[in-house]
């Protein structure tokens, strides 16, 4: 199946968010890490939200982050999916740990 993230409706309290490259390819004593070897970090952008979760009233509480915002993330949350060709995580908003303000 191909689709586009753009086509992805997400379900109450889920975040589409897209791995940020940490750049982490040398070591500070200068040694090349293989790419099979390298971790993705634990920040990630923002694509898609949710509606929000219920609460016990039954109102909609909306999500905090936006498509855009830079996240840190849980390094083991959401799950991945491949979009377009692409890999992303579907992950509740729990999962964000915070937001990243750039300068």
């Amino acid at each position: 199946m191909s689709f586009k993230p753009e086509d992805v409706t997400l379900l109450a309290d889920r975040v589409l968010v897209r791995r940020i490259d940490t750049g982490d390819e040398v070591t500070e004593g200068g040694i090349l890490i293989p790419e099979q070897a390298q971790e993705m970090g634990d920040a990630a952008e923002v694509i898609r939200v949710g509606s929000g979760a219920l609460d016990a009233d039954g109102n909609r509480v909306p999500i905090e982050v936006a498509p855009g915002d830079r996240v840190l993330i849980s390094r083991y949350a959401g799950t991945e999916i491949k979009v377009d060709g692409a890999s992303y995580l579907v992950l509740r908003e729990g999962d964000i740990l915070a937001t990243v303000v750039e300068e």
